[in-house]
């Protein structure tokens, strides 16, 4: 099993920044892509910006220019740096990965770290 643990939301004033992390724990696993996804109250979860094997990124249109998704890989770990947050930022924020573990495709997901940007 392959377990993700998300650290770094809080409140935090428009304009201002935050950084997420998400470090992935378990035994013999190969992660493959990592994404961010956020769920705000009433809305279905999306996805904010994603990064392959290869740091190929892609982001949503609302985040883009704003956001940066960048990973570290001999930790385990996918950072999104968020830059001039808005209120509409707001949300419970996920991380996700894939991979492979013990030659078997697996999908993680965090327990969510809540954003809340205040206007």
């Amino acid at each position: 099993q392959v377990q993700l643990g998300e650290s770094g939301g809080g409140t935090v004033q428009a304009g201002g920044s935050l950084r997420l992390s998400c470090a992935a724990s378990g035994r013999t696993f190969r992660i493959n892509t990592m994404a961010w996804y956020r769920q705000a109250p009433g809305k279905q979860r999306e996805l904010v910006a994603v990064i392959t094997t290869g740091d190929n990124t892609n982001y949503a249109d609302s985040v883009k220019g704003r956001f940066t998704i960048s990973r570290d890989n001999a930790k385990n770990t996918v950072y999104l740096q968020m830059n001039s947050l808005n209120p509409e930022d707001t949300a419970v924020y996920f991380c996700k990965a894939d991979g492979f573990r013990l030659s078997r495709p697996f999908e993680s997901w965090g327990q969510g770290t809540q954003v809340t940007v205040s206007s």
